[in-house]
């Protein structure tokens, strides 16, 4: 069986933090089922470099005992955020090609989406867009 990570708002936010971001995060359920809104937490960042990232948690998982305690968050919805709107990698990147998101994100895979967006010169979308890639 594969370990899962929990992730809540405040260790995504720390993951994001720790990355150079500025991050804005909110939680969106409480412990009654009659919590408004549908998401657990959602976290947004901006990076230097210009690029965000929305990560959102729809649900709380329920695991059994021998699994983990309670409700977690083991997967969440990330989207990339480029000059205010929503936006796929340019190619030659593992993520987000021909899709503004990813869905069903456990949190090793959110630190290696955080490492690329990171690391991303967003001059390389006007270099695809001027050769016809993007």
């Amino acid at each position: 069986m594969s370990e899962f990570i929990a992730m809540t708002a405040e260790s995504v936010s720390e993951m994001l933090t720790a990355a150079g971001a500025q991050v804005a995060a909110r939680a969106g359920r409480t412990d009654s089922y009659g919590a408004p809104r549908d998401f657990s937490f959602e976290v947004r960042a901006v990076f230097p470099n210009g690029m965000g990232l929305h990560v959102v948690a729809r649900q709380f998982n329920y695991r059994d005992p021998w699994e983990g305690g309670g409700r977690v968050n083991d997967l969440v919805d990330v989207s990339l955020m480029r000059d205010g709107g929503f936006s796929p990698l340019p190619k030659g990147y593992p993520f987000f090609q021909g899709e503004d998101q990813e869905e069903g994100v456990d949190a090793e895979r959110l630190g290696e989406i955080i490492a690329v967006v990171r690391e991303l010169n967003p001059k390389v979308y006007l270099l695809q867009e001027l050769t016809g890639d993007l």
